[in-house]
């Protein structure tokens, strides 16, 4: 879940040409409202996102309340899968008011569902945490880390201005077999790392932003096999729509401007982004 600086932008994007084969959105909130709109009518978020190629959806839900919504709408429609965890800048919360390990194991309880597939998003985010609560989000991943391994399912990372203790931890705890940085925003460097250690990398509309070149220049370095792509809807919508409310249907933009900058064409795209979903999460 991120919140940029953006511009405000009045009413829905049009809906994009469809893609040409089928991709997973792989980090949403339908849970969340932004701009004092509405929260999203689920089914019909899903269909709009399927008649443009956009046929499945991980789900994140990132407190208590999203968690739940979560298991309650992967229970109603098979096009989703799941996605539970606190938030980094919700841990700082928790911890001061002696109620984290509380939180934690509501989330171990939600996390047993079959269908939630990923423990997350978790991480570090140092934008907004004052330096007190570090501690507290960083014990929040470890406890996270440890809890996908004894799952058995993927972590999605959130890391904002975190880069190196997000990595370090990850090391000194062992990573699950599937690690995703969500909305990865580092570098070509941070990128070289991140595949080294096998992580896959999702990419979101902030790759279309003008200002994005270094993001650019690690997506280009990146193997179509570590690939993913998300939205973090209702975040981060691709230019030119920048500051709308961003939505799965949005997808298939910031999967066209991925494949200029890979120089694939968007089928080859397509496919490695669906294969990689599918060996990340599993079947939907």
């Amino acid at each position: 879940m991120s919140k940029g600086h953006e511009q405000g932008h009045d009413g829905p994007p049009p809906a994009p040409d469809p893609l040409p084969l089928p991709v997973v959105d792989n980090h949403t909130h339908l849970d969340i409202s932004r701009d004092g709109a509405a929260a999203p009518v689920v089914a019909q978020a899903l269909d709009a996102a399927a008649a443009v190629g956009v046929d499945r959806v991980v789900q994140i839900g990132c407190d208590l309340a999203g968690a739940r919504f979560t298991v309650e709408q992967i229970e109603r429609h098979p096009r989703m899968l799941g996605g539970v965890a606190i938030h980094p800048n919700e841990a700082p919360k928790h911890a001061e008011r002696g109620d984290l390990h509380e939180a934690w194991a509501q989330i171990e309880q939600l996390a047993a569902h079959p269908r939630v597939r990923v423990i997350g998003e978790t991480g570090l985010d140092y934008f907004r945490t004052c330096p007190e609560g570090v501690q507290a989000q960083q014990d929040s991943l470890r406890w996270h880390i440890d809890l996908a391994k004894r799952t058995g399912k993927a972590l999605q990372i959130h890391d904002r201005d975190a880069h190196d203790d997000v990595m370090r931890i990850l090391e000194e705890e062992g990573a699950p077999n599937h690690t995703v940085m969500h909305c990865f925003s580092g570098d070509m460097q941070l990128a070289r790392r991140c595949v080294e250690a096998g992580y896959f990398l999702s990419f979101s509309g902030t790759v279309t932003f003008k200002n994005a070149r270094g993001l650019r220049d690690a997506l280009a370095i990146t193997p179509l096999d570590h690939l993913l792509v998300e939205t973090d809807a209702p975040f981060l919508t691709p230019s030119p729509f920048r500051g709308a409310v961003n939505a799965s249907y949005l997808v298939p933009i910031t999967v066209r401007a991925m494949a200029t900058t890979l120089s694939v064409d968007v089928p080859t795209l397509c496919q490695a982004l669906s294969d990689n979903s599918e060996r990340v999460y599993g079947p939907w």
